[in-house]
């Protein structure tokens, strides 16, 4: 067990009364793929910024490998624990593919950006002049360059064609599998969703575990 999520609570500060998450209790384990679902709305985001340190509960407690997250700070939870994959990729976008990458961590970029199929003449480029299936893989390799030891993605092939997004899969399945990390990704994508260990519906603030895809 990474991440342990007890009894947590949350609501929106200018929402007291709109309760998003009610009283969830979850683990995650690394070397597993999860996918989390549910309509517009019902709180996977909230829920991904709460793994990540970016929001805290109104109650409750999340824990990484045992500890509290707050104890060593958000701020260190973010750096060391966890790495994200943004649906807008997110990246500096005055700096070329491989500059991108070298800011998540210190493993090779030029070997990450070949595992995400990135040719070698794109390295050097600005990544606005990448297509958007390239940037997500960009963002993904600067994830991947972080040692930590859970990955975060937020509807990370909503923009993509079907192709690409297939592509992308394959890596998080891959960066789950055989690279051991836990990887948890929020979609809308029943493919997506159903090629996951695990299935995750938000509904009504709580957690339910699935078979198969329901939004």
């Amino acid at each position: 067990m990474i991440l342990n999520v007890k009894n947590v609570d949350y609501a929106y500060q200018s929402q007291k009364k709109k309760q998003i998450l009610k009283d969830v209790s979850i683990k995650f384990e690394e070397k597993r793929f999860y996918t989390i679902v549910g309509q517009s709305g019902a709180g996977k985001t909230t829920f991904l910024s709460l793994l990540a340190g970016l929001d805290t509960p109104v109650k409750g407690k999340i824990y990484y490998n045992g500890e509290d997250i707050r104890i060593k700070g958000l701020n260190y939870h973010r750096k060391h624990h966890i790495s994200l994959v943004f649906q807008n990729y997110n990246l500096i976008d005055y700096l070329n593919a491989e500059e991108n990458v070298r800011l998540g961590g210190d493993r090779n970029p030029k070997a990450l950006l070949e595992a995400v199929n990135i040719p070698c003449e794109y390295w050097k480029r600005n990544v606005l002049q990448l297509s958007g299936g390239q940037q997500q893989r960009v963002a993904i390799a600067r994830a991947l360059a972080s040692e930590a030891k859970v990955l975060l993605a937020d509807e990370p092939t909503g923009n993509l064609d079907e192709n690409t997004a297939d592509e992308i899969l394959a890596l998080l399945k891959q960066t789950a599998h055989e690279l051991g990390k836990c990887v948890i990704v929020v979609t809308h994508s029943k493919h997506l969703a159903e090629e996951a260990d695990e299935i995750i519906q938000i509904k009504d603030g709580n957690l339910i575990f699935q078979t198969d895809y329901k939004d």
